[in-house]
C-alpha cells in the first residue's frame, strides 16, 4: 500500500502487448501528475487560513451594514479570474456576487454609461466583485475603438466624482490592477491555445493583446494618472507568480476594513514585491520612460 509521500507503484491498465518502456513512461507520467496535484493542494492549503478571514470580513460587513465593491482589472491572462475564484471559494454565497458583463445591449448604449454597473451594486452588508468594470472605457474600449474619443474623455472627467460619491455613501471600493509582463502573457496565451480545457478563455481581444501591448501600457498610465485618488486609489498586483498574486490580493481586501478577531498567527502584511500602490507604479513607469524614451513594461 502506498502513502501520499510514496511514488505510484501500481501498473496502469495498458494493452497487454505494451512494452516495458511504455509501462515505465506511463508510470512516470502518473507520478508527474501526482506531484503536480500535491503542489496544487499545498498552494490551496496556504490560502485556506486567509479564506477563513474573508468569512470574518463578511460578518463585519453584515453587522456594520457596509457595502463592498472590488474591481479586478488588468492585462488579459493576468490572473484576475483565478484570484476571484480563490477569494470567493468559501464565502457565504448569499452575501456576495461576481459580475462579468458582456457586450452592451442597444438599450445600454443609450443609457448613462455607469448605469449597467450601478444595476449590480450591492446592498448593505454584501460584496460585489467585478471581473472587469467601468474601467473598460479607460483601456479596452479606446484601444480597440469601441468608444469615441469624446466618450473616453467624458469618462475620465466623470469617474473620479462617481467613485467619490460611492465611498461617501458607505461603500468600500477596492480597485485592483493585475500586472503581468509581455513575455508571461505570451506564455499563458500559448498554454490556452494548446490546452483544450483552456481554449474557451482565448478571445479575439486576447489574440490582439500582444500586438497592442504598447497601446495598453499607455492607456494604463493615463488611467492611473487620472483615476488613482486618495479616496479611491489603485493597487497594482504583480501577477507573474499566480499564487503570490492571489494571496496578496486577499490580504489587500482583508486590510481594507477593521473586522474583528483576526488570527494573530497570520501575516497580513502584503509583499512589497507583489503589491504596489498606484502612485508608486506611476513613479516607476515615469522613470522607465525617462531612461528608455518610452514605456517598456
Amino acid at each position: 500500500m502506498t502513502t501520499p509521500d510514496q511514488p505510484i507503484r501500481a501498473v496502469p491498465d495498458l494493452d497487454s502487448d505494451a512494452t516495458v518502456e511504455q509501462l515505465q513512461e506511463r508510470v512516470a507520467e502518473l507520478e508527474r501528475e501526482l506531484k503536480k496535484l500535491r503542489k496544487t493542494r499545498s498552494k490551496e492549503a496556504q490560502l485556506r487560513p486567509y479564506q477563513v478571514e474573508l468569512l470574518k470580513l463578511q460578518t463585519y460587513l453584515e453587522e456594520e451594514n457596509v457595502r463592498m465593491i472590488v474591481l479586478f482589472e488588468g492585462r488579459d491572462a493576468a490572473g484576475k479570474g483565478g484570484t476571484i475564484r480563490r477569494v470567493t471559494r468559501y464565502m457565504n454565497e448569499k452575501h456576495y456576487r461576481v459580475v462579468a458583463l458582456g457586450k452592451p445591449t442597444e438599450e445600454q448604449r443609450n443609457q448613462w454609461y455607469f448605469q449597467k454597473y450601478v444595476n449590480h451594486f450591492p446592498s448593505g452588508g454584501k460584496i460585489v466583485l467585478f471581473d472587469r468594470s467601468w474601467y473598460n472605457r479607460a483601456m479596452v474600449e479606446p484601444v480597440f475603438g469601441f468608444c469615441s474619443e469624446e466618450e473616453y474623455k467624458t469618462f475620465l472627467r466623470g469617474v473620479v466624482g462617481f467613485e467619490k460619491d460611492l465611498v461617501r455613501q458607505n461603500t468600500k471600493l477596492i480597485k485592483l490592477y493585475f500586472s503581468v509582463t509581455k513575455q508571461e502573457q505570451a506564455r499563458r496565451f500559448e498554454r490556452r491555445v494548446a490546452d483544450p480545457l483552456r481554449q474557451w478563455k482565448l478571445s479575439e481581444v486576447d489574440v490582439q493583446a500582444q500586438d497592442r501591448w504598447d497601446e495598453f501600457t499607455e492607456m494604463k498610465y493615463r488611467m492611473l494618472k487620472r483615476t488613482s485618488t486618495v479616496v479611491a486609489p489603485w493597487t497594482v498586483i504583480r501577477s507573474e507568480n499566480k499564487q503570490l498574486a492571489r494571496l496578496n490580493a486577499i490580504k489587500v481586501i482583508l486590510n481594507s476594513v477593521p473586522y474583528q478577531n483576526r488570527n494573530p498567527e497570520l501575516d497580513f502584511a502584503p509583499d512589497p514585491e507583489v503589491v504596489i500602490s498606484g502612485a508608486r507604479e506611476l513613479e516607476l513607469m515615469e522613470a522607465e520612460r525617462l531612461r528608455h524614451g518610452k514605456f517598456t513594461g
